[in-house]
């Protein structure tokens, strides 16, 4: 059961590459799971829970329980979306892109890490498999 089992082995992988990133992280106090929040905000316009939560492949109330931390160390801000007080908005605070920034280096450092130990496999060609695999 454990060489064929398709769930068995990528649970295991998942949990050993979130390892992986959570220790580079641990030093900026994050984990990785924060790391990709922060990551999935970084961008222009304020992001909706709902966007963030598919993008993540997060249910939206682990998602919200995730977000907690984070605005009460002030990284992010949920903010009314144009006006409308039952959708929320989503987006860095400038702490938010300044820990990011700092955290980048390390998540380039686990991911060359975690690229090397798929070898002699190509990440490049792994990564749509997976795409294809996690899709709903």
């Amino acid at each position: 059961m454990r060489a064929a089992c398709l769930c068995l082995n990528t649970q295991r992988a998942a949990r050993a590459v979130a390892r992986r990133y959570d220790a580079a992280f641990r030093p900026i106090g994050l984990t990785s799971g924060q790391f990709s929040i922060l990551a999935g905000l970084n961008q222009a316009a304020p992001v909706s829970l709902g966007a963030l939560a598919d993008a993540l492949g997060l249910e939206r109330t682990t998602l919200t329980r995730n977000l907690a931390p984070l605005e009460q160390a002030g990284l992010i801000r949920s903010d009314a979306a144009d006006g409308d007080k039952r959708v929320r908005g989503l987006s860095l605070t400038t702490q938010g892109r300044d820990k990011l920034l700092v955290a980048m280096p390390l998540w380039q450092m686990a991911q060359a890490g975690s690229v090397e130990a798929l070898a002699p496999n190509d990440w490049q060609a792994i990564q749509p498999a997976l795409d294809r695999l996690g899709a709903p």
